[in-house]
């Protein structure tokens, strides 16, 4: 909330603590207000043919907003910190599926695809391959990739080892690498 005394700030600020009351009108309001930006994160964690999936974890996610909301005490972006909940949810999820939780792994030097082609593809185009990778393949990737983890954090939050991290990073750009090629073949 950048802008204190907006009325949007004082429409968000009466909606925190209505859900601090408990108020499930004050719930409703903050999971319609939040949820375009919260599913738009989740789905870039779930498969896209699993829709159903993508709200489960969401809803868990709004659920555990609603539980912790007295935790937030008004310190930085409300946005930030429902979103942190949510992130947290995606991470337990993918933790509690993960079907490979070690590898034995051996990293190869990354070929780089070619960049005329991968700058012809749209970003739908492009978030679609990613879409297709395996959830623990697309859950690293996106990790490291698109939210700027390392492989130790990755690691942590997924409780796999660093060389796994790795192993499914190399994994995602190996595939998506020779999925741009086809397309552009």
């Amino acid at each position: 909330m950048s802008y204190i005394g907006t009325q949007q700030d004082t429409e968000l600020l009466a909606i925190i603590h209505g859900c601090k009351e408990g108020k499930r009108t004050s719930q409703e309001k903050l999971y319609k207000m939040m949820y375009p930006k919260m599913m738009s994160m989740v789905k870039r964690y779930t498969n896209p043919y699993q829709y159903h999936l993508a709200e489960e974890i969401l809803n868990n996610g709004f659920l555990k907003v609603f539980q912790k909301v007295d935790s937030y005490k008004f310190e930085g972006s409300f946005e930030g910190w429902v979103r942190r909940v949510i992130y947290h949810s995606i991470f337990d999820y993918v933790r509690q599926n993960v079907k490979y939780n070690e590898k034995v792994v051996f990293v190869e030097k990354d070929e780089v695809v070619n960049s005329d082609l991968a700058s012809n593809m749209h970003y739908e185009e492009l978030m679609g391959l990613v879409q297709s990778l395996s959830d623990s393949t697309r859950a690293v990737f996106n990790m490291f990739v698109i939210d700027g983890m390392s492989h130790r954090e990755i690691s942590e939050t997924l409780g796999i080892s660093e060389g796994t991290s790795k192993w499914h990073l190399f994994e995602a750009r190996r595939i998506l690498k020779m999925k741009v090629e086809k397309l552009y073949k």
